[in-house]
């Protein structure tokens, strides 16, 4: 009994590991490295690396933007992030916690922050959908309250 006990912890444990695979070929990356290097592209507001982890068309949600679902091109990513950051040159964000929740998909909970165009400073608790196929993001369903 004390082995079956045993077993299903060591399987427990395992199935909370942040290391999946992110296709479904045998190659593994950590979604933590990968979120690392995404939110430092996003906080060095290198927008070209940024959207270059996303795939050529991604489908993107945004609660600004409306609520249905829509197609962006990288091109467009770049365009999006670029006047974000004309409008709040010091925006920035800080990963809370990477949740794993398949071999594709991940849930990204991640606070933003800068300093609005009126010069009040701002703190923006958000939460990303992120579907990721053969190493680049195919989807991403961003929510937070913008009222």
């Amino acid at each position: 009994m004390m082995k079956i006990i045993y077993l299903f912890l060591l399987i427990l444990l395992s199935a909370c590991n942040s290391n999946v695979p992110l296709n479904d070929s045998a190659t593994k990356v950590d979604y933590e490295e990968f979120f690392q290097t995404f939110f430092g592209h996003f906080n060095n507001h290198d927008w070209e690396q940024m959207a270059n982890m996303y795939t050529q068309v991604a489908e993107f949600k945004d609660p600004a933007l409306g609520i249905g679902a829509f197609e962006r091109t990288r091109a467009a990513t770049i365009a999006q992030y670029t006047t974000l950051s004309q409008m709040i040159p010091d925006v920035r964000d800080s990963v809370v916690q990477i949740y794993p929740s398949s071999n594709k998909n991940v849930i990204v909970e991640f606070i933003s922050m800068g300093t609005a165009p009126d010069g009040t400073a701002f703190t923006l608790p958000l939460c990303a959908i992120m579907k990721i196929e053969n190493g680049l993001i195919t989807r991403d369903y961003v929510y937070y309250d913008n009222f």
